[in-house]
C-alpha cells in the first residue's frame, strides 16, 4: 500500500480555522495511507530550558499567523473520488507523541467552571515517550492515551471560513477521547476531494475537558483514508472494534445529547430488524451517553454502543 508523509512546516499547516477554499497541500488516492504530523500552541505556551521545541513549531509560530482563533492543524489533504454527499472514512492506525512536553492551560471565564477561577494556569507537563506517561507538576504520572483532538473535513462552501474551535457537522474540533489507534471515524463530505486536516494533539484527555485543553502537545499519526459511497451521514460518527460511536454537538448539552441519541438510533434501525421503539428501549438498556467535551461552545456529546448487541438484535 502507497504511503504518503505530510509534514508540519509553514507550507502545510492552516491556523485557526475550515474553509473550503483552502489549496490541498497533498492528493491521494481513496484507500491510500498518509502519516500526519501535527504542532500546537504559540509562543506564550513553549517551555523553557529542559525541552525541545521541534524547529518547526517554531518556524510555524514565526511565519504563520492564525485565519481565526483556533488550533494549527496540517492539511488539508485531497482525497480522489470524493464528492459531496460522500462520507470519508478515517482509518486510525497509528499515534504517537513526537516530542518531550505538553501543555495545560486555563483563564477565567473558560472551561466548565468559567467563574471559578480568576487567574490563568499554564503548566508544562514533562512527556517521556518510552514510558508513555506524562508527569504533572505535582509529580502525578498519567499514561499517556494520545488522539488528535481535531479531525475534520472542509465545511460547506456557503459557511465560508469558519472556527475550529467548534465542532460542527464537518467534524473539527471533536475532542472525543476514543479516537484513538485502531478506531474509525466517519466524515460527512461536503466538497470536491474532502479535504481532510487534522490536528490539535492531545496526549492524555478526559471526559469532558473540563478545563479547556488536554495535554496539548506534538502528535504524528497515520491514516487511511477512503471515499465511501455507499453511505451517508449528517454527523460524524466513529467506531472502535467493540462499540459503534454516534456524536452530536450544540450549546445547550441537552440538545447535543438529543441529536446523538437520535443518530443511535437511526444506526441500529438501518443495522438491525428492530423498530426506533425497540431501538430506543435498547439505549435505555444498554447504550452510554457520555459528555465528549462541554468547553468547544458546541459542546459534544457521544453514545457508544457495544457492537456485539447488534449481531444479537436480528
Amino acid at each position: 500500500m502507497r504511503g504518503h508523509m505530510l509534514k508540519s512546516n509553514p507550507e502545510t499547516v492552516h491556523w485557526g480555522f475550515f474553509d473550503a477554499s483552502l489549496e490541498p497541500a497533498l492528493t491521494v488516492a481513496s484507500g491510500e495511507e498518509v502519516t500526519i504530523q501535527s504542532i500546537s500552541g504559540d509562543t506564550p505556551v513553549l517551555p523553557g530550558e529542559g525541552y525541545t521545541v521541534l524547529p518547526e513549531h517554531q518556524a510555524v509560530i514565526d511565519q504563520v499567523r492564525p485565519g481565526l482563533p483556533g488550533h494549527i492543524l496540517t492539511g488539508p489533504v485531497y482525497v480522489e473520488g470524493a464528492k459531496p454527499g460522500h462520507v470519508l472514512q478515517v482509518d486510525i492506525l497509528d499515534v504517537k507523541v513526537r516530542q518531550d512536553w505538553g501543555f495545560n492551560y486555563s483563564a477565567p471565564l473558560k472551561g466548565a467552571l468559567p467563574d471559578d477561577f480568576d487567574e490563568i494556569t499554564l503548566s508544562i507537563i514533562a512527556i517521556d515517550t518510552e514510558r508513555n506517561i506524562g508527569r504533572l507538576p505535582w509529580g502525578l504520572e498519567l499514561p499517556l492515551n494520545p488522539f488528535f483532538g481535531v479531525m475534520g473535513v472542509a465545511p460547506p462552501p456557503v459557511w465560508g471560513r469558519v472556527s475550529t474551535i467548534q465542532p460542527r457537522a464537518n467534524g473539527g474540533n471533536l475532542d472525543n477521547k476514543e479516537l484513538v489507534a485502531g478506531t474509525t471515524l466517519y466524515l460527512p463530505v461536503f466538497v470536491e476531494g474532502a479535504l481532510f486536516s487534522a490536528g490539535d494533539g492531545h496526549g492524555a484527555q478526559g471526559d469532558g475537558e473540563v478545563c479547556v485543553t488536554a495535554i496539548e502537545t506534538a502528535l504524528e499519526g497515520r491514516f487511511r483514508l477512503t471515499v465511501r459511497d455507499d453511505m451517508s451521514l449528517t454527523l460524524p460518527r466513529a467506531e472502535t472494534s467493540d462499540h459503534f460511536i454516534t456524536m452530536a454537538f450544540n450549546e445547550d448539552l441537552d440538545e447535543a445529547g438529543r441529536d446523538a441519541l437520535r443518530q443511535m438510533l437511526d444506526l441500529i434501525t438501518a443495522r438491525t430488524n428492530r423498530s426506533r421503539a425497540e431501538a430506543y428501549m435498547l439505549c435505555s438498556l444498554a447504550a452510554d451517553l457520555r459528555v465528549t467535551q462541554m468547553v468547544n461552545g458546541n459542546k459534544g456529546i457521544h453514545v457508544m454502543l457495544a457492537k456485539h448487541l447488534l449481531a444479537d438484535a436480528g
